[in-house]
């Protein structure tokens, strides 16, 4: 047998919780099941499952070597597809992530489309508000807004957005307008820590970075309370445009300090597979491209 089966059937092992579910998947024998892992673990000098007679548990060291087998299996397979499957329609499993809410705003829409144009292809979304590693947690296409690290990664830019500072048009009624970065010491202020974890405010001051101090009357850990706090008429908060972008235009929230706000941030697609992209990849990345750049919160 040799090492990718054993491979496939230590990955099986795992996510079946046994070796007779493993067996049953892979439609062979259990003694098969049995000799591989005894094989890969007398190979590799480790254990990497501890067996009991109700259950089978993952080492240490076999937890990290089943994301390493998962990895170089999805490659070989993503190998195998972008030669065979070149001109083919795409199809198997597409795992992307961004950041929550502009997952929800701007990428589900573009996937919700592609799985509709391409019937063979499934999808997984991860929108978490952190830097996910593509390459240890298997993602094949990544939302980052923000300047870059260097990296092995390809990347493509689909757009910016801004800094800024929002509040409902009551609030300002009843508090008034600040006029500069020093006026928001005499306001209230929610402070939305999933955009920043500091609550000092950086502006841009006649090119020179100016920091504000703050005392928030709220502190929460995502945008989407910030922004209901804000249109409720608790204070001043501070978000990316492209999350308040529909309030704004519906006139439901209100841009103050304008003139005081830093360098925009660029959205930029990443992907890992450089030129040697799936079909299944590829595709997705040219309809996400087109409708990102298209979109008028974002540019």
């Amino acid at each position: 047998m040799d090492k990718l089966q054993k491979m496939k059937i230590f990955v099986a092992v795992v996510d079946c919780n046994g070796f007779a579910g493993a067996a049953r998947k892979l439609k062979v024998s259990p003694p098969v099941v049995t000799r591989a892992i005894n094989e890969l673990e007398n190979e590799l000098d480790v254990r990497l499952l501890t067996r009991t007679t109700r259950v089978v548990l993952v080492t240490e060291p076999g937890a990290r070597y089943v994301e390493d087998c998962r990895r170089i299996l999805a490659e070989l397979s993503e190998a195998d597809e972008s030669v065979s499957g070149l001109h083919g329609a795409p199809r198997g499993r597409l795992a992307l992530t961004a950041p929550v809410l502009f997952g929800a705003l701007f990428v589900t829409p573009v996937v919700a489309e592609y799985l509709q144009r391409y019937p063979e292809v499934s999808a997984s979304c991860f929108f978490l508000d952190r830097v996910v590693n593509m390459m240890d947690e298997g993602m094949d296409v990544a939302v980052r807004i923000g300047d870059l690290p260097d990296s092995s990664m390809q990347a493509i830019r689909v757009g910016q957005v801004r800094r800024v500072v929002c509040a409902s048009p009551a609030y300002l009624k009843r508090r008034g307008t600040p006029k500069s970065p020093q006026d928001l010491l005499k306001h209230d202020v929610i402070h939305a820590s999933a955009v920043s974890s500091t609550s000092e405010w950086k502006f841009s001051d006649k090119g020179r970075t100016l920091g504000i101090k703050l005392s928030p009357r709220l502190t929460t850990s995502t945008n989407d309370s910030a922004i209901a706090a804000a249109m409720s008429g608790l204070g001043l908060t501070r978000l990316l445009s492209y999350q308040v972008a529909d309030k704004v235009r519906a006139g439901e929230m209100k841009i103050v300090l304008s003139d005081y706000e830093p360098n925009p941030l660029p959205v930029h697609v990443l992907h890992r597979e450089g030129r040697h992209a799936s079909n299944r990849v590829r595709s997705f990345l040219d309809l996400a491209i087109e409708r990102l750049r298209a979109n008028p919160a974002l540019n």
